[in-house]
Parts: C-alpha cells; sequence; structure tokens
C-alpha cells in the first residue's frame, strides 16, 4: 500500500486533520498501550505534522517533525505511528522514511535525536539510528534515546 503524504505546521492543519490525527494517536498510544498520559503537550503547535492517508482518504499513518531546540537540541521525529488496521502492509518503513526526508528538507540534513520505544529498537537501527545512553521509563513503557547522524 502506498499512501499520500503531506507535511502541515499546525496553522495549516484543518480541523478534519487535527481531529483524526488526535483520534489515531489516542487510539494507539492511549488505548491500544492501556497509557493514561497527557497527550496534548503544548508541542504540537511547535511541530509539522506528517500525515499519511490512504487512497480513500484515511489518516494510516502519523508523526510530528520538530526543528533543533524544540523538543531536544536536535532536529527530532515523535509520535511516530500507524493505525492498526494498516499495520503488516510496511506503512512503518515509508513513515518513518518519509519523516527523515522530510526533516532535512524542513531544517536541513542534521542528526536527529528521538525517544524510541526500546521494542523498536532494531527498526529504528535498520534507519541509522543509534542508541545514546541508558534506557528509561516513559508513561511505564520504556523508552532509549537513539540519534541518527
Amino acid at each position: 500500500m502506498t499512501l499520500h503524504w503531506t507535511t502541515k505546521p499546525f496553522a495549516a492543519l484543518t480541523t478534519a486533520d487535527l481531529y483524526t490525527l488526535l483520534q489515531l494517536r489516542s487510539e494507539v498510544f492511549v488505548v491500544e498501550q492501556a497509557c493514561a498520559f497527557q497527550d496534548l503537550d503544548g508541542h504540537d503547535q511547535a511541530a509539522y505534522h506528517l500525515l499519511g492517508y490512504t487512497e480513500a482518504g484515511e489518516l494510516a499513518a502519523y508523526a510530528r517533525l520538530f526543528a533543533a531546540g524544540r523538543s531536544y537540541a536536535q532536529v527530532s521525529i515523535g509520535r511516530v505511528v500507524t493505525a492498526p488496521r494498516h499495520r503488516r502492509a510496511g506503512l512503518g518503513r515509508q513513515l518513518l522514511s518519509q519523516a527523515i526526508a522530510q526533516c532535512d528538507e524542513l531544517f536541513g540534513a542534521q542528526p536527529i535525536k528521538i525517544g524510541a520505544q526500546l521494542y523498536l529498537k532494531n527498526f529504528y537501527e535498520s534507519f541509522g539510528f543509534v542508541q545514546q545512553g541508558e534506557g528509561y521509563l516513559e508513561d511505564g513503557i520504556p523508552h532509549i534515546y537513539m540519534l541518527r547522524g
């Protein structure tokens, strides 16, 4: 499955875009992962939002992108998510490839830092990310910092 990709700053999101991206994040990060946390963290306004839509117009993949100095000292990617009903179709790889390419286009080629769920370490390593330091717990889920140089 190939998605239609668009990247928008917060101010350019339509109400429908915002609703569907928040719905997807809630479906996965709150409900599926059984994790009560404050998803609306005040950072969406500073982010670029990468949205991957199916031909039918359904949001199937999403990530938010930050300039250096916003989330970390480096450029960063966060809230990386694919819709459960579209998993196992290679969308995670498409999403991360698009996210890296968009970061390069928006901010220039430079290191990218992420806070990754530990179980996805090998996935991120396949894109050139390397673990930085020890692991940590975020909302009860093991995470690691990773950097792509």
